[in-house]
């Protein structure tokens, strides 16, 4: 049976990563201004983001997920030809509608693919599982390269499945923002309350920044630090803490919503690189999406891994 995955753009892997195993990107529209983007993971498109320095102006950004009918196109052109079962994992449906977008697709994927598979003389069914990483950004990537390695030691659809709504149970997304005022004013133009006024003011003046995490679909603050460089320093201690106390997936997730040759140099980072190879684990970096940047902000820090339940104590 030829496998294969779907990922949605906002999944921070490296684009070698994807390339290498053959993962589709489902894009998501970003439009700020008057300039447009395909978010679709393209070095190329994140580094023209980069290069324009939009700054606070991406705030006000209009963002459109692959849309049902995009979904059905992908599949039905290209992967039900291509391959026997696909596994398509986003992000968690609590902050996105694409989820819902990819399941809807998937009926009439389902329906329509014998008309698309029999003339080119491919027969047998086609498979199609729709899973919620209950994640975002990098703690969204654990899921992805288990489905991999799963899949190359050619594992059951079953099976695949079972293993994946574990590590999605236990998959865990932090993030450090760079600019309060800016996830403010994102937030509210998305209408979520989650950062309000008086909290960016405080920790914009105090210069205390909020450690949030994705964890079970639900984002929200676990922690507080003083100064940027502390928060780098107390975020990757805290990764490197895990990785002693061992993973569920033997990779640990970075991403960076900036020039991905900043983030070695970041207070830290430098400690996690050691424990991650002191222990035998893969240690990947990626750049932040386009949808990533425009929701968070530019300069943001990410990690993301999968392990049993534990008590967090920033």
């Amino acid at each position: 049976m030829r496998m294969g995955l779907a990922i949605d753009a906002s999944c921070d892997l490296p684009q070698d990563f994807l390339q290498q195993h053959d993962i589709a990107v489902m894009p998501i529209a970003v439009r700020v201004d008057s300039s447009t983007f395909k978010d679709n993971r393209d070095p190329a498109e994140i580094q023209r983001f980069l290069s324009l320095k939009l700054g606070s102006r991406s705030h006000s950004a209009e963002t459109e997920p692959c849309s049902v009918e995009d979904v059905q196109k992908l599949f039905l052109e290209k992967l039900v030809l291509e391959k026997d079962c696909v596994f398509c994992l986003t992000i968690t449906a609590t902050r996105s509608p694409i989820y819902d977008h990819v399941v809807k697709a998937s009926f009439a994927v389902l329906k329509n693919y014998r008309q698309v598979r029999e003339p080119a003389g491919i027969t047998g069914p086609f498979l199609m599982r729709v899973m919620d990483t209950r994640s975002l950004f990098a703690g969204s990537a654990p899921c992805v390269i288990e489905a991999v390695r799963l899949m190359q030691a050619n594992e059951t659809p079953a099976a695949i499945r079972e293993r994946l709504a574990y590590i999605a149970e236990n998959s865990y997304g932090y993030m450090l923002p760079r600019d309060l005022y800016y996830l403010r004013a994102r937030a509210k133009k998305k209408g979520d309350r989650s950062v309000g006024l008086l909290s960016a003011v405080l920790g914009s003046t105090l210069d205390i920044k909020p450690l949030l995490r994705g964890y079970r679909g639900d984002t929200s603050p676990v922690g507080k630090v003083r100064g940027w460089e502390h928060g780098c320093e107390t975020l990757f201690q805290y990764a490197a803490d895990r990785v002693r106390a061992g993973l569920l997936v033997p990779v640990m997730c970075t991403a960076y919503g900036g020039d991905l040759a900043e983030l070695p140099k970041l207070p830290g980072y430098d400690k996690l690189a050691q424990t991650c190879e002191e222990y035998g684990v893969t240690l990947m970096q990626a750049p932040m999406s386009i949808t990533g940047m425009v929701n968070v902000g530019e300069g943001a820090v990410t990690v993301g891994f999968a392990a049993e339940e534990h008590q967090v104590d920033f």
